[in-house]
């Protein structure tokens, strides 16, 4: 005689529950997978935008995923095993002619801090012949890097040297320290630990490749999906700049932490190197894509039909722009 009561207990509970799960949800942050290509201070705005817990701020879940290259990137984000990620432009560019709806939101550098180290008896261009290169993996940016300069340089990267995939900049500072390959491609701050052990610079890719870097990329999918969520990264990665920018000595901790860098100096020299240059509002740089054509023009000579802004969906920057936002992060 005592059951007949128990459905009506738990209807009333759950009723009493149901406000509470409906007000929870809707104080809850949305979940967002971050895809990294490499860890390195050309991405280190992501690992720091989390230290400073500012995807919380703008109400985001951020799981940073990392993996090798923009070309792995590049098929998770298209898979939807993340939502946005830098992806280096070439890799977006293909990964469109190959049917994806990948879109380029941004560069927040206007160029890669990267060199090609080499042992001291490389000392020109062509002394490269017959030696081996080491790159993150194919597709990636350092391999994008590399045959260009070198096709620019009157080398060819399919014959007068060999690629090896070694993987991120640790990786291949060990290589190199190990005498497994004579030359690789590194970002900061591995090329200044190369020059220390008696390696030396022989390409300056900033100075001498105009290539816009650290893109940000989604799908037009994920944007017509949930647009806010997109949004409010941005919001989040844009604040991470300019905290980067005005915090020297959180970025700094950030920095070495990541990198797992015990070296002050070190440190300082890849805040200064990498906050100086940092865009505030980093729209997509639709000159700077020329570079990016002619590389993916080697194998895609289709992509001369297409304008850059094909490629590029500087709304989400342009809005947070004219919207103040930006400028309020730099008043003091």
């Amino acid at each position: 005689m005592f059951n007949r009561p128990l459905p009506m207990l738990w209807l009333l509970a759950i009723l009493i529950m149901l406000p509470l799960s409906v007000s929870a949800q809707s104080h809850g942050l949305k979940k967002i997978q971050v895809g990294v290509p490499a860890v390195s201070m050309g991405n280190m705005i992501i690992f720091f935008t989390k230290e400073a817990k500012l995807f919380q701020k703008h109400g985001l879940d951020a799981e940073v995923v990392v993996m090798s290259g923009s070309g792995i990137a590049s098929r998770a984000l298209v898979a939807g095993s993340v939502q946005i990620s830098p992806i280096a432009t070439p890799s977006a560019m293909n990964a469109v002619l190959a049917g994806s709806d990948m879109v380029i939101l941004g560069h927040t550098m206007p160029g890669v801090v990267q060199a090609l180290m080499v042992r001291p008896d490389i000392k020109r261009d062509e002394d490269l012949k017959g030696k081996i290169i080491g790159v993150t993996t194919f597709g990636s940016l350092t391999d994008f890097l590399v045959r260009h300069l070198a096709k620019k340089k009157g080398l060819n990267p399919d014959k007068d040297f060999a690629l090896l995939q070694v993987g991120g900049d640790a990786d291949r500072l060990i290589a190199l320290r190990q005498g497994k390959i004579p030359a690789a491609a590194l970002g900061h701050p591995a090329l200044v630990l190369a020059q220390r052990a008696g390696f030396h610079m022989l390409w300056d890719f900033f100075k001498e490749v105009d290539y816009p870097w650290s893109e940000l990329a989604t799908t037009r999918a994920q944007i017509k999906q949930d647009r806010d969520l997109i949004l409010r990264y941005m919001r989040a990665h844009i604040e991470g700049i300019a905290r980067f920018k005005q915090d020297p000595e959180f970025a700094k901790k950030v920095i070495k932490k990541t990198l797992r860098l015990d070296d002050d100096p070190l440190a300082q020299e890849s805040w200064e190197l990498f906050a100086k240059h940092r865009l505030a509002a980093p729209y997509p740089n639709i000159k700077g894509m020329k570079t990016s054509y002619e590389y993916v023009a080697m194998t895609r000579p289709e992509v001369w039909k297409h304008k850059p802004e094909e490629f590029v969906d500087g709304s989400f920057v342009e809005e947070l722009d004219k919207s103040g936002f930006i400028k309020k992060l730099y008043e003091k």
